[in-house]
């Protein structure tokens, strides 16, 4: 398996990390739920080099994950929004943001805490059964192939 050709794998865990797996993406991705929308507010919250944060932006422009909005005619200046797919990752940040508040924060604690707005207390990730939504963990789960699994192997002889 080739990094670059991660996109042609016939596993979503590949694909997805074709679009988001590189540190610095998952960190802009990071503030991108934090609000943060103008590339010269990423350049300086995160200490990226231009290049890079250029380059992670466009690859998230590109794959639907984020849409240049434009916020001034003249000049023209554009800034960056999560799109739904974008907003999809939600739970995938909130899971990483979990686990680390779990096992890398500190003895200060967890750096920055999530409040439910609907009920205003603290909140932790929990995974649910989209049919019976009973929570479930890694053991309650079975993997099966599916069909884009199968018909991949196929064409690959």
């Amino acid at each position: 398996m080739r990094w670059e050709e991660l996109d042609q794998e016939p596993c979503s865990v590949a694909r997805t990390l074709s679009v988001i797996g590189d540190r610095w993406t998952l960190i802009v991705l990071r503030d991108c739920f934090l609000g943060v929308r103008r590339f010269e507010h990423f350049e300086k919250r995160l200490g990226i080099t231009r290049h890079v944060l250029t380059d992670r932006l466009k690859k998230l422009v590109q794959n639907e994950v984020l849409v240049k909005v434009p916020y001034q005619e003249k000049p023209l200046r554009e800034e960056y929004r999560l799109t739904e797919k974008g907003l999809a990752l939600h739970p995938v940040i909130m899971s990483l943001v979990h686990w680390g508040n779990t096992y890398m924060a500190d003895e200060r604690g967890a750096p920055l805490v999530h409040i439910h707005k609907g009920c205003g207390h603290r909140m932790a990730p929990v995974t649910t059964c989209s049919h019976c939504a009973e929570p479930i963990s890694a053991r309650d789960v079975r993997v099966e192939v599916g069909a884009g699994w199968a018909e991949a192997k196929k064409s690959l002889g």
